[in-house]
Parts: C-alpha cells; sequence; structure tokens
C-alpha cells in the first residue's frame, strides 16, 4: 500500500487517527513515494518559522528511512495514460501532476493508494482508491 502525502502530513500533525490508519492498511507493507518526499522537503523549505521547520524536517528525516518507491519507465507509462484520462474528462492534469505520479507508482506496483482526499483520484483507471 501506498500512502498519500495527506496520510503522512496528517500522521504527523496528529490530525489523522492512527488507529484508523493502521487499520485501513492492514498487514500490507506500506511505500512512501518519491514525489511524496519531494513534497514534503518542499514543506520544511518554504517554512518560515524555525520550531515547526525543525519539527517538519525530523518528520522528514524519519519518513526517508521508510521503504521508498522511485519513478520507472513503468511509472511514467502509467502517469501518461492517468494524465490523458484526466484531460479527457475534461479536466486539467496540471494541478494533479504529483497525485498523478503517486497514482501511476500504485497502479504499477499494483498497490492500493490510502488518502483522505479520495477526489483527487476518483476515475483514475486501474487504482484501487481507500481511506481511513
Amino acid at each position: 500500500m501506498i500512502f498519500d502525502s495527506c496520510i503522512w502530513v496528517g500522521l504527523a500533525a496528529g490530525q489523522l487517527d492512527r488507529r484508523a490508519v493502521i487499520a485501513a492498511a492492514g498487514d500490507l507493507p506500506v511505500f512512501i513515494s518519491a514525489i511524496t518526499l519531494g513534497e514534503l522537503g518542499f514543506g520544511v523549505e518554504s517554512c518560515a518559522d524555525p520550531v515547526e521547520r525543525a519539527a517538519r524536517a525530523a518528520t522528514l528525516r524519519r519518513l526517508e528511512r521508510r521503504p521508498v518507491l522511485d519513478i520507472s519507465r513503468s511509472t511514467a507509462a502509467a502517469f501518461g495514460v492517468l494524465a490523458a484520462a484526466v484531460k479527457h474528462a475534461g479536466r486539467s492534469p496540471r494541478p494533479r501532476y504529483n497525485d498523478l505520479w503517486i497514482a501511476a507508482q500504485a497502479i504499477e506496483h499494483g498497490y492500493a493508494l490510502l488518502t483522505t482526499n479520495t477526489n483527487d483520484f476518483t476515475g483514475l483507471p486501474g487504482l484501487k482508491l481507500v481511506s481511513p
């Protein structure tokens, strides 16, 4: 299972019930996307408050020790299919690029994607969504 960025952020901020997330994942191995690491790194670098920045950096360092899914040629092929599906549905894929890359990784590996933002992923062919 891949956790969407919103899951990691929600857990770190105490906004998600940790037990609900664990229950949603069940016995599945949990991965983090290289895309999510980039998003979280941006969150650290763009934070002006030094205390909050330190907390975000500590969270990022912990998450970097998790199993990371990198981008591959297969991911790129799946991304192209997903971006085209979004465009054909009359929506712009541009504001969803990071979500589409993460979804492409889930599809490539046959993993479910755990997210609280199910609307961001609705209608993507081949994607199995789970929410806590």
